[in-house]
């Protein structure tokens, strides 16, 4: 009893994880993040 509990708090967090992250609220975070490593490092270097 107590591993189908887990498995459906499981599937519910799991499913929580996705609709976060295919948020349309999070699209500008998430574009700026994936541009961090095409930008210029050399002029933050002293």
């Amino acid at each position: 009893m107590s591993t189908g509990i887990f498995t459906v708090i499981a599937l519910v967090a799991f499913i929580a994880g996705v609709s976060w992250a295919y948020s349309k609220q999070r699209k500008p975070e998430f574009d700026a993040a994936s541009r961090i490593p095409l930008e210029d490092q050399s002029e933050n270097i002293p």
